[in-house]
């Protein structure tokens, strides 16, 4: 674009210095048909080069037009690319949110699960706890009961053999009786 901007300034340069000159003498030469033939052809031709001119200014003025609709264009894009960009950011953002919060009610139910879980534990373990004190108790209970009842047993067996062997010493008892 550039070289055709440059070409067509040199050539509007060139066809006035061309036009310029010969307009001076056509005065001198009206007489002749063949100088008004020429000086109309000047005409045409300045008509033309006028012409030319007017075709660079529109394209001057159509890429001025194009350029402006560029830079409307790229703004529209990067405006809307500035809101994409927001609205992905706040989309980001309340995602974070939202798993920040996920996370935080799981955390507390995992707390609340675990709170659960001890208290559940502490129970069984004094139920367990108060469950082996008895057993014990019952055990040391029956245990002594064993052994009260078996002491006493060996007491009346100790004496009812004392008592015997006391009779039998003092021949009381004979040894028919023993035997029974």
């Amino acid at each position: 674009m550039t070289s055709q901007k440059e070409q067509a300034e040199s050539a509007d340069r060139q066809v006035e210095e061309q036009v310029v000159a010969p307009q001076a003498e056509t005065t001198q030469q009206v007489a002749d048909p063949l100088a008004e033939l020429l000086s109309r052809a000047q005409g045409a031709y300045t008509a033309y080069i006028e012409a030319q001119k007017e075709v660079a200014r529109g394209f001057k003025e159509q890429q001025k037009q194009l350029e402006k609709a560029y830079k409307k264009t790229e703004k529209q894009v990067n405006n809307t690319y500035e809101a994409a960009i927001g609205e992905a950011a706040k989309a980001r953002e309340k995602s974070e949110q939202k798993a920040d919060e996920a996370y935080e009610k799981a955390r507390e139910k995992a707390l609340e699960l675990y709170r659960e879980s001890l208290r559940q534990a502490s129970e069984d373990r004094k139920k367990t706890s108060e469950e082996a004190t008895q057993t014990y108790q019952e055990s040391a209970r029956q245990a002594q009961k064993a052994r009260e009842e078996t002491i006493e047993k060996a007491w009346k067996i100790c004496s009812g053999s004392t008592e015997q062997a006391w009779r039998t010493f003092q021949g009381e008892t004979t040894l028919k009786e023993q035997a029974d």
